[in-house]
């Protein structure tokens, strides 16, 4: 009966050890842990002379931007007259109330001038036009509106079409044109070109006060 207790004060010094032993490595783990902080404080950024600094930056893989230009006036190009066998500069012009049709009809006759070897100088649109329809009653002298109709024109514009060509593609041109499109080939001259221009009467008549 005797054995009992000494077996107990046994036990409890070994955990009382091992308590001290624990705080002790604790304790010594916060002062290395303090002084590492010390030193990161104390030190200075090397990192920065790196190459990897600056990384998670995005600007410096962009390009660099370059300064808007002013736009140039448009000028007009030379009018090519032609030659005895080949035409200058003509307008191919297609005119429609239908905007889609007239703009499919205009990617075709492109289309169609790139494959036969015909020079396209340029496609272009003309300004849309606005055209008010007005009916007048029987038994009254005001008029009144009916409808209003938007007119799309485009422009495929060639040069260099030879003389005996130009027969055989004004034909197939007119095969396959739409109901709706009115068609027109004609030699391309100044007043075209100035009519692709926004007009501008207040700037005209001050200019022509300081002529």
């Amino acid at each position: 009966m005797a054995a009992v207790p000494k077996v107990l004060c046994s036990e409890k010094g070994v955990l009382l050890r091992q308590v001290l032993a624990l705080s002790r490595a604790a304790t010594a783990r916060e002062n290395l842990l303090c002084a590492a902080g010390d030193a990161l404080l104390a030190s200075h950024r090397s990192y920065r002379s790196r190459p990897t600094h600056g990384i998670g930056r995005f600007k410096y893989l962009l390009p660099k931007e370059v300064p808007k230009r002013r736009k140039e006036k448009v000028q007009m190009k030379e009018i090519s007259a032609g030659t005895e066998y080949q035409y200058g500069d003509i307008n191919i012009q297609m005119t429609s109330h239908d905007l889609c049709l007239v703009e499919h009809f205009a990617q075709y006759v492109h289309r169609l001038c790139n494959r036969l070897s015909i020079r396209v100088n340029e496609s272009y649109a003309m300004p849309t036009k606005t055209n008010e329809v007005l009916f007048l009653e029987e038994r009254g002298s005001k008029m009144q509106l009916d409808a209003v109709l938007t007119t799309h024109q485009r422009v495929v514009q060639i040069r260099g079409l030879s003389s005996t060509f130009a027969p055989i593609l004004l034909e197939v041109i007119q095969s396959s044109q739409p109901e709706g499109v009115h068609l027109l080939m004609k030699q391309h001259t100044e007043a075209d070109f100035k009519s692709r221009l926004k007009a501008r009467p207040e700037l005209e008549e001050l200019l022509a006060e300081l002529s």
